[in-house]
This record gives C-alpha cells, structure tokens and sequence, in this order.
C-alpha cells in the first residue's frame, strides 16, 4: 500500500484520542465509531510502523517506549496541521480545545465566572480547565495556556502579565473574639497561622516592625494544598490566614473576615501572569484569543 494510500493524520488523531481517553471505547464515542474499528486501526498503524504501541491489558493501555515517542510527535504535527490548515483559511477563527492550568484562587475568582462569556464570544473554542496550585510542565501535561502568581522562573516559556494583587492578612471574628486581635508582629506567634504544604518563592508573612521589615513565619496546626483551602479553613475559624486581596475582598465586605495587622502590611504585591509556548511567535488563534480576553476582562482590586 502506497502513503497516498493511507490517511496518516487520521490515523495518528484516532490514536491521540485513544492515549489521551485511556481506551478504544471512549476513542470510539469520541469518532463515532465502533471499538473494534478503532482497535483493528491501531492494529494496522503499529503493522505498518513495525513497532508495538500501546500494551493492552484488561484494566487498561499502556504506551511502551516507541508508543511514547510516537504520541508526543504525532501532537505536535497535529497541532502543526491544524495551523497550517487555519493560516491558510481567508480569516483565522479561534477553534478547537484549549487546555488551561490555573492556581486554584484564580480560577475560582476569575477563570470559572468568566468561562461562558468566553464561550459565548468563541464558540468553536472548548475549554479544558484544570485547578491546581502545583506548578506544572506545559509540554509534559499538554496545556496551552498556565496561570501563575509570584515570581516567574526564568524558562522558554513567554509570559503576559494579567496584573498584581494586594496581599493580606484576615480572620475570622469568632477566631478573633476568642484569641484576639494581634496589636504587633510578635503577637502573631501566639496565633494559628495557617499555611501551605509546598513550598513558596516567600516563606513567612512579610510585615513592617519598628526595627525594619521582618517575616513572621506561617505556622500552625493544618497545611493545604491551594489557596482557595487555606480562605476555607480562615472562614471556620480555624487560624489566621495571608491571602491574595481578590480571594477576600467579598468576604471582608461581608464580615466574614476581618483584616489583621493593616497598618503594618509593607504593601506588597504578588504578579499574576499567564505563561504559554510561543517563541516563535506562532500562537493558535484560540490561545491568542483566550490571551487577549484575559488580559480586556481580569482587574484585580
């Protein structure tokens, strides 16, 4: 059979699908197709190519080594297909999926209310959001587009800056009317200080003392994965907690929270930025698109 003979992207799309589903079944639904077609085609594709790609088991798919190499290639040429298919049509009109990695509070605050909007203005778009405070790889994990606050590590990924927020410290007022509000620095070592359980580009809570800035470390009895946990276990009235502004603006106009110790807050701000692959320049239209919204839609307070 000659290569004109075989539709190569097609197959290496159904076989994407497969991988990134987990299975023949759910690739089948996706394509509109029956299981056993969807497996005689992988079949046919490892034949030709001479190699094992997936091990099959009963419980699930495995990629061996040559499957690997074989998935990571076939992304990028798809992905490098479908621009080229895009810059050719007359107008470039934002479609297809776009894979989204936020801090949990950002998403929470900004990414999840303003979804349908975007939506609405891109409808070929769709959305794969993902909320998480652990940094990832954009490669390895597949993403678009990562949201990241704090400092930025210098890497080949292109950053566009979204703004800064106000950081703060609050309370519950049932916390506070039981242990008190701290009048100074030092008296928040006799408080609850809740904190995160992986480590921050700044450790400790900044503050201004009479003898200069000093860092009061975050310690107490509960660590937590993301930020939106630690406003959580804030509003039980478990400890005090440092926050982003925007995560507890609502909530100290409600008097849910109190702001603690305002007076010596050093002002200190915390960038936003949203990171993405674009050396080159070469952006997807729905990346620039989702770019561009957030940066005409996010204010932060």
């Amino acid at each position: 059979m000659g290569r004109l003979d075989v539709n190569r992207s097609g197959e290496m799309e159904v076989f994407v699908r497969v991988v990134e589903l987990g299975g023949f079944s759910a690739a089948a639904r996706a394509f509109r197709m029956t299981p056993s077609a969807v497996s005689k085609l992988v079949a046919r594709l490892e034949s030709r190519l001479g190699a094992r790609l997936l091990n099959r088991s009963t419980r699930r798919l495995q990629l061996t080594p040559e499957g690997c190499t074989f998935y990571e290639r076939s992304v990028r040429l798809l992905a490098e297909l479908e621009e080229a298919e895009r810059g050719a049509a007359a107008s470039e009109v934002p479609r297809g999926r776009l894979r989204v990695n936020t801090n949990v509070p950002f998403g929470t605050h900004f990414l999840l209310p303003l979804a349908p909007e975007f939506l609405a203005r891109y409808p070929e778009v769709s959305l794969d959001m993902v909320l998480t405070d652990q940094v990832i790889e954009l490669v390895e994990a597949r993403t678009d587009v990562a949201i990241r606050a704090g400092p930025l590590k210098s890497s080949r990924l292109v950053a566009r800056k979204l703004g800064e927020t106000r950081m703060v410290i609050v309370g519950a007022p049932a916390y506070l009317e039981r242990f008190g509000m701290p009048r100074t620095p030092r008296e928040l070592e006799k408080h609850n200080r809740i904190g995160f359980g992986y480590a921050r580009a700044m450790e400790g809570w900044p503050l201004k003392e009479r003898g200069g800035p000093i860092a009061v470390p975050s310690v107490g009895n509960a660590q937590v994965s993301d930020g939106e946990a630690v406003r959580h276990l804030a509003l039980a009235g478990l400890g005090l907690a440092r926050l982003a502004a925007f995560q507890v603006q609502a909530d100290i106009a409600a008097g849910r929270l109190l702001p603690v110790l305002e007076e010596r807050n050093p002002g200190d701000t915390e960038a936003v930025h949203a990171v993405f692959l674009g050396q080159g320049g070469h952006l997807p239209a729905r990346v620039r698109a989702f770019l561009d919204f957030l940066v005409e839609k996010v204010r932060f307070s």
